[in-house]
């Protein structure tokens, strides 16, 4: 499926941003669906081993368009011609990758609202006070 206004990309941390997470997160497996149905490519990009990161896909009956580790994620950027690319997670180090890579970044607990959502509407404007 095209989106309306570009091609959209989440990448999640894992560990205290989605809800298989330890600690868990508040960000549900439903959401990350309802983001893979509407178009959106969805990933991780976490601290923990491939592997680890695929189980956690597995549990949640889905497979990633993406895999990475954290610090990669200008490694994922450039394997994805996109509109837009916003990382989830819930420390500085995933703010530091995220804005080093050219990520728009949403401290999990920010990112639980689906502010994602409104680029579908063509509201491509700033989130979480990104300029």
């Amino acid at each position: 499926m095209e989106l309306s206004g570009g091609r959209f990309l989440i990448s999640f941390d894992i560990d205290g941003t989605l809800e298989l997470g330890d600690p868990p997160g508040r960000i549900t497996t439903e959401m990350v669906k309802r983001a893979r149905d509407l178009g959106f490519l969805v990933g991780s990009c976490s601290d923990r081993s491939a592997t680890s990161q695929k189980a956690i896909w597995e549990r949640m009956n889905m497979e990633a368009d993406f895999i990475s580790l954290k610090h990669m994620l200008d490694d994922v950027k450039q394997r994805f011609d996109m509109h837009r690319y916003l990382h989830i997670g819930d420390r500085d180090l995933d703010q530091m990758f995220a804005e080093q890579a050219g990520f728009d970044f949403l401290w999990e607990h920010e990112a639980y609202t689906e502010p994602w959502l409104d680029w579908l509407n063509g509201a491509g404007g700033p989130i979480a006070g990104q300029p």
